[in-house]
């Protein structure tokens, strides 16, 4: 059986896009859905829920997809230098919790 190409309307835009049977037998191998934005889409799409959120680097620095200030922090001392310091979750005391200086250098 021969798979066909396909046009798909994009959700984002309204212009018609090829979903060519290439793409969609790498689809299927995947088990992803059919793709519902053309590839301009998809990667503006992308590329606004990578974007750091505005903040600057440092202590707290967003690292991940674009995090947000609100992520609740938790107040720790390092077991390595003894420096009080912020973590992203509540320690427990059955494992060492390191500031992020010493967590780089026992990586």
């Amino acid at each position: 059986m021969t798979i066909k190409d396909t046009t798909i309307i994009c959700k984002d835009c309204g212009r018609n896009f090829v979903f060519r049977s290439d793409e969609q037998n790498f689809y299927a191998e995947k088990g992803y859905a059919e793709p519902t934005r053309c590839k301009d889409c998809r990667t503006a799409r992308k590329n606004s829920l990578s974007q750091p959120s505005g903040r600057t680097a440092g202590a707290g620095a967003s690292y991940g997809g674009g995090r947000t200030s609100d992520r609740e922090m938790f107040p720790a001392t390092c077991a390595s230098c003894g420096k009080q310091t912020q973590v992203p979750f509540k320690p427990r005391g059955d494992r060492p919790v390191y500031c992020s200086d010493c967590f780089t250098k026992n990586r």
